[in-house]
C-alpha cells in the first residue's frame, strides 16, 4: 500500500512538553515492534530510583509497556499492563498527615490517582503505596501502619495506552531517537553518511514533500537555504547569540567558516563590518541571498574560498579595502543618514566634507564555526599581517591584534581535562603558547554533542609575534 516509505506522525498527548511528545512509526516492508516507556522530569526521575527491594513493585524500579511485534497498525489495546501494589485502608480525616508520614512510598505515577475511596467504608480511604508485599516495606514505615491500626490490601493497577508518554519503534539494534529540532516543514531522517568537506548529512524524507529549501529566524534575521546542502544546527542559536553580544558596533568581523550566515549576517544588522566567507559554494550562495535578504550589502561581503587563504588575505584586504563607515543599520537609516549628510553639507555651502570620517580598516574579530577541524586552521595566521608591513600608511604600533574565536570538539569532560586537551592542540598549530595566562583568553562550554563529546569555543588575542611572522 505505501511501497518503502517510512512515514511518522509526531503529535502531542496531554502534556505539551517536549518530553511529553509522541511519536507513532509505520514500517510497511518491515516487522517493527511498538513499546512505550514512561517520560518524567527530572525530579520525579531522582525520587522513583531507589534501591531494589524484593517485593517492590515493578512501576518503582523499572516500569516498562508491553513489547508487541509485527504490528503495522496502531492497536492500543494492546498496551495495557496491570501493576500489583498494597493499599493502606485509613481514615479519611488523617489522609494529610499519614501522606506526609509516608512521603517516598507512596504510589506517584502520572495520570493515576494514589488515593482511592474505600469501597466498604465511606469514612476511610485507600493510600497506594510503591511496594507489592507488606515484606517489602521499610521496618519504620510498617511500625507507623501499625501505630495507626491501618489495614493493607493487595490492589492492582490498570495502566492504558493512554498512560504512556512516549510509544517509539524498537528492533534490535536500531537507536531510539533522544530529541529533535525543527527547522522548516518537513520531516526527514539524518542518515549516517556527512560529507566531509561541507559537514552536511545525507537525509531521508519521513514525511512532507522533498523540498529541503527552507527558512528560519535567528537574531532577527531570516534565513534561507536547502538543508540538504548546507550545515545548519538551530540548537546553537545561544552560541550564536552568545558570542555576538561580544561583538561592538562599527568592529570589523572575519568569518572564515561562516556557512550561511548566522553570524555574519545578524552581526551585519548589529553595526558591524563583516567580510564572511565559506568554502561550500552552496552555503557561499545562500548567505549571499541572507545578505539581500537582510539588506545589509553594505556592512557584509560574502566569499567563497578555503578558509585559510580567507585568513591570510583578510587584514590586507580589510586595510585596502575598507568599509565606509555608517552609523545606520538599516535601509532606511542609511536613506536617514544621507539626507541628513546633504542638508549638513548645503548648510555649510559645500559640496563634499572636507575630511572623510576614520574608516574601519583592523579586524577586530576572527569566528572559525568549524568544530571538528577549525583548530587545524590556526597555522593560517602566521605572518597574515605581514604584507600590511609594506603598505603606505600602515603603522602596526596603532593596531591591536584581533580576538580569534575558534570552536573545537574534546572528548575531555572534565573541564580541566578539556582545557588542557585544547588549548595543546591549539598550540601545535598556532605555533605559539596558548593558556589560561594568554591575552583575551577564554575556554566556554557550549553543549554536549553526543555522550562522550563535547563543544567548546576557544577565545584568545592574536599574537603579534605569529601575525608578523616571515613568510
Amino acid at each position: 500500500m505505501f511501497g518503502s516509505v517510512r512515514f511518522a506522525l509526531r503529535f502531542t498527548a496531554h502534556h505539551p512538553s517536549p518530553r511529553r511528545r509522541l511519536l507513532y512509526s509505520v514500517r510497511p516492508n518491515s516487522l517493527p515492534s511498538l513499546s512505550a516507556s514512561f517520560a518524567t522530569s527530572a525530579p520525579q526521575a531522582k525520587n522513583r530510583m531507589h534501591r531494589s527491594v524484593p517485593g517492590m513493585s515493578p512501576s518503582l524500579r523499572d516500569l516498562k509497556p508491553p513489547q508487541r511485534f509485527g504490528m503495522t497498525e496502531l492497536d492500543r489495546d494492546q498496551f495495557t499492563r496491570d501493576v500489583p501494589v498494597l493499599e493502606a485502608k485509613i481514615k479519611a480525616e488523617e489522609v494529610n498527615g499519614v501522606l506526609k508520614s509516608l512521603r517516598g512510598h507512596v504510589v506517584d505515577l502520572p495520570k493515576t490517582k494514589s488515593i482511592r475511596p474505600d469501597p466498604e467504608d465511606p469514612n476511610a480511604r485507600r493510600i497506594m503505596l510503591r511496594v507489592a508485599e507488606r515484606d517489602a516495606l521499610p521496618e519504620s514505615v510498617r511500625a507507623y501502619l501499625d501505630s495507626i491500626s491501618a489495614e493493607l490490601y493487595p490492589y492492582s493497577i490498570h495502566l492504558g495506552y493512554d498512560h504512556w508518554n512516549c510509544v517509539l519503534p524498537h528492533e534490535e539494534g536500531e537507536d531510539i531517537p533522544s530529541s529533535y529540532t525543527q527547522t522548516g516543514h518537513i520531516v526527514v531522517n539524518k542518515l549516517n553518511t556527512i560529507h566531509a568537506q561541507f559537514r552536511f548529512f545525507d537525509m531521508e524524507v519521513i514525511a512532507g514533500e522533498p523540498n529541503f529549501v527552507t527558512q528560519t529566524n535567528e537574531s532577527g534575521c531570516v534565513f534561507e537555504f536547502d538543508f540538504s546542502k548546507v550545515y545548519w544546527n538551530s540548537r546553537l542559536h545561544t552560541e550564536h547569540a552568545r558570542l555576538l553580544s561580544q561583538f561592538g558596533k562599527g568592529q570589523v568581523v572575519a568569518d572564515a567558516m561562516a556557512g550561511v550566515g548566522p553570524f555574519a549576517v545578524p552581526a551585519a544588522r548589529k553595526g558591524c563590518y563583516v567580510l564572511g566567507n565559506d568554502l561550500n559554494p552552496e552555503s557561499y550562495k545562500w548567505m549571499t541571498a541572507n545578505q539581500k535578504r537582510n539588506k545589509v550589502e553594505s556592512r557584509l561581503r560574502t566569499t567563497c574560498s578555503d578558509a585559510r587563504e580567507f585568513i591570510q588575505r583578510a587584514p590586507l584586504e580589510a586595510w585596502t579595502k575598507p568599509f565606509v563607515r555608517s552609523e545606520a543599520t538599516t535601509a532606511r537609516e542609511m536613506a536617514l543618514e544621507g539626507r541628513k549628510r546633504k542638508a549638513q553639507l548645503e548648510a555649510m555651502g559645500l559640496k563634499e566634507f572636507p575630511k572623510e570620517d576614520p574608516k574601519p580598516q583592523t579586524i577586530d574579530h576572527f569566528v572559525m564555526n568549524l568544530p571538528d577541524s577549525a583548530l587545524e586552521f590556526l597555522d593560517a595566521y602566521a605572518g597574515c599581517y605581514t604584507p600590511l608591513l609594506s603598505v603606505e600608511g600602515f603603522d602596526r604600533t596603532t593596531v591591536t591584534m584581533p580576538l580569534v574565536h575558534v570552536h573545537c570538539f574534546t572528548r575531555e569532560l572534565e573541564f580541566a581535562d578539556a582545557q588542557r586537551d585544547i588549548t595543546q592542540r591549539a598550540e601545535e598549530y598556532l605555533g605559539h603558547a596558548v593558556s589560561p595566562d594568554s591575552e583575551g583568553y577564554n575556554l566556554h562550554w557550549v553543549r554536549r554533542v553526543a555522550p562522550n563529546k563535547d563543544m567548546y569555543c576557544l577565545t584568545f588575542r592574536l599574537p603579534e609575534a605569529v601575525a608578523y611572522a616571515d613568510k
